[in-house]
């Protein structure tokens, strides 16, 4: 498996209106980030803070074409403070297989056991103590 690319396939894909965010993640923002806080409507994420309606993409999701290639890289502007389900992703080799991760190599699809075992060490962080239960 390698490391993430920042391709934005996960981000572009459920950034859309397909994320949600804890109650703890929408609290902790309407206390120390009333930048994000202005996104929530109804304890929803990623709406328009004028009109309340639904956005299409991530606010926080920035584009820039790789110097090199001019293939588009993508980073998200809140990461330290981005939603629970930004964090746990991705969960599964299959998730990431469904997504076209770039992160997967031929390898892991052949074994996605070992995969998926390399992908929880590598998670360990950004999951939950109780995911590992």
């Amino acid at each position: 498996m390698k490391a993430c690319n920042s391709c934005g396939k996960c981000c572009i894909k459920y950034g859309d209106g397909d994320l949600s965010a804890s109650k703890m993640d929408i609290d902790m923002w309407e206390l120390f980030r009333p930048d994000i806080y202005r996104y929530v409507h109804n304890n929803e994420i990623w709406f328009d803070p004028e009109t309340k309606q639904p956005l299409t993409r991530c606010p926080w999701l920035k584009e820039a074409p790789e110097q090199e290639s001019g293939k588009m890289r993508y980073s998200c502007d809140i990461y330290l403070d981005r939603p629970e389900d930004c964090r746990h992703y991705p969960s599964l080799i299959e998730e990431m297989r469904r997504d076209e991760c770039e992160m997967l190599e031929p390898h892991d699809l052949i074994k996605p056991r070992q995969a998926q075992r390399k992908l929880d060490i590598i998670m360990s962080d950004s999951r939950p103590p109780a995911f590992f239960e």
